[in-house]
């Protein structure tokens, strides 16, 4: 798999093609070590020795207990990445478990680094992403348990519980470090905040709603 920029040939144009995804692994596993005394540095991690090793270097406990809905959006992330899972080094994938109460709603967010697989375990829920300018087309499904939807890379989406039970998910990532970035927190309660100037003139809002929005967001920098 090539890294970085290079030339290619259609027709007699040169075109550049990049890719970004995780780098393929070499060897069986670099699991994720804590301490410089770990010889090899990959994908931003050391590597343990493989003969210290264990079957517990791939193993997390406890995704199946339900986790708390009581907060604003009504909704819960758990998010298994390196961090949680240090075997997962350099393999190229995440998971993460999504709990949503009745009107539980993870908010538009979008995945820079990786395409989500997003299967529903228990519950209906409303979900669809949207295309890159200058189309902007929405894609939208209502989604029952075990029917599965796709959510492309970089772009925006989100799961809204149109049900009047709990609702519960699991999600696939192409990466072992998807990243997320939240819409509505990153334009309205970025640290320092974006100059309300700005936002009024984008959004084509009055300044006092940016003004109103940027103190409900604010407070909630993660």
């Amino acid at each position: 798999m090539w890294f970085g920029s290079r030339p290619t040939s259609t027709e007699g144009k040169t075109l550049s093609a990049t890719n970004t995804y995780d780098p393929a692994p070499l060897q069986d596993f670099c699991v994720a070590g804590s301490t410089s005394t770990d010889a090899v540095f990959v994908n931003g991690k050391f590597c343990k020795d493989p003969k210290l090793v264990n079957a517990n270097d791939f193993f997390f406990q406890g995704l199946n207990i339900p986790r708390s809905t009581a907060n604003q959006q009504g909704s819960n992330v758990t998010l298994l990445t390196v961090d949680q899972i240090q075997g997962l080094n350099t393999l190229g994938v995440s998971l993460a478990r999504i709990d949503f109460a009745p009107n539980g709603l993870n908010p538009p967010h979008i995945h820079p680094h990786a395409t989500e697989i997003f299967v529903v375990v228990k519950g209906t829920l409303y979900v669809g992403f949207v295309t890159s300018n200058p189309n902007n087309h929405f894609f939208t499904k209502v989604l029952n348990s075990g029917d599965v939807f796709v959510f492309p890379i970089g772009l925006i989406h989100f799961q809204y519980n149109v049900g009047s039970t709990d609702a519960l998910a699991f999600s696939g990532l192409g990466s072992q470090n998807p990243g997320r970035i939240s819409i509505a927190d990153a334009i309205f309660g970025s640290n320092p905040l974006v100059n309300a100037d700005v936002l009024t003139k984008a959004f084509q809002l009055d300044k006092n709603v940016v003004n109103y929005l940027q103190k409900q967001f604010s407070s909630n920098n993660i």
